[in-house]
């Protein structure tokens, strides 16, 4: 192929995250990045490689079919924001003897409404949803932050399958032919919620954390067949959240500006899109990008995503909590 086709081809296979995502980190005045102690950690995880996390089929709704894809569209349109407001408990449900909290609680409490009711799975329903259903379908106690955008997500999440997908979920993978990168796409383009992106010193930054974890949950729940085949998830890139900068930080690969930790560690709330979150995100990715490159020099092809539930699952380990994640109200993550 010649090289201009292949230099284009490339950019068109792009998402723009890394590439936004370095630029920020190389401005970056609130957060940096430590190469020796990112080196070091890269190593260890070389010398003594953790097993890949295997997907945990508990507490998401599989029957093998487009109703599956559905879910996880629902899931991910509501996967964001699940610590508690200041002054307020943290949502709680039961589910079949557990109690669970946060994303694996959200994934529970849709799983239910999946096999038991209301019909989440139909796009009607979730296009005409009222307060008292939302409120019906998580349950649990506590307070779930930011209800009146979950609802008109949802009722969006209907909506535009109805009008422009004919009520199936399972086209917008067909019209992604198979590409993880062509499905974050076609989700970032049909639903404005899914539109993830900032703006820092006048450039365009791209993020997409929930449109790309769609991807890999697909993958993940299909065990990369049928409906989780894609042939290009080396193009994902790590989920910029809360729960990773957290990490990142208690491993010192990141660290924080004086007035950033300070702000961080009193619970302030940091701007959505404001420089100081797009930092803490941009250099998640670039993070986590450079991990991977150091696993891929020592022979370990590890893909961006499969990292970012490494790291997200030494999160949930309480050693790993010791300093707080910074707190932004926002439908992004």
């Amino acid at each position: 192929m010649p090289t201009d086709l292949i230099a284009s081809s490339a950019k068109k296979a792009s998402l723009g995250v890394l590439e936004t995502a370095a630029s920020v980190a190389a401005a970056s005045r609130e957060v940096r990045i430590d190469r020796r102690v990112l080196d070091g950690f890269s190593r260890e995880l070389a010398r003594v490689p953790r097993a890949k996390p295997a997907w945990d089929p508990r507490y998401h709704y599989y029957d093998g079919t487009r109703k599956t894809v559905m879910y996880f569209l629902v899931l991910d349109s509501l996967n964001f924001c699940f610590w508690p407001a200041q002054g307020t408990d943290r949502w709680e449900m039961d589910y079949r003897g557990e109690r669970l909290s946060g994303y694996f609680g959200l994934a529970a409490a849709l799983k239910r409404a999946a096999e038991e009711g209301p019909p989440i799975l139909e796009p009607a329903f979730l296009a005409s949803l009222t307060r008292s259903d939302l409120k019906a379908i998580l349950g649990g106690q506590g307070l779930l932050q930011l209800a009146a955008e979950r609802l008109d997500i949802l009722r969006e999440t209907g909506r535009v399958l109805l009008e422009d997908f004919g009520g199936d979920a399972g086209r917008l993978l067909k019209a992604a032919a198979g590409s993880a990168v062509g499905l974050v796409r076609q989700v970032t383009a049909a639903f404005p919620s899914f539109r993830d992106t900032a703006e820092y010193d006048g450039q365009q930054v791209y993020f997409y954390k929930r449109a790309q974890i769609l991807a890999a949950d697909l993958y993940g729940a299909f065990g990369g067949r049928s409906w989780g085949a894609f042939r290009d998830l080396d193009r994902l890139t790590a989920f910029a959240d809360y729960k990773l900068p957290q990490v990142l930080r208690h491993l010192g690969i990141f660290e924080y500006s004086e007035r950033l930790a300070r702000k961080v560690d009193r619970l302030e709330l940091l701007e959505p899109g404001g420089p100081e979150e797009v930092e803490i995100r941009a250099n998640t990715i670039r993070a986590v990008e450079m991990i991977r490159q150091e696993l891929a020099a020592s022979g370990q092809a590890v893909r961006a995503f499969e990292i970012d539930w490494l790291l997200w699952n030494l999160g949930q380990d309480d050693a790993f909590r010791r300093k707080p994640y910074h707190r932004t109200r926002t439908i992004y993550y």
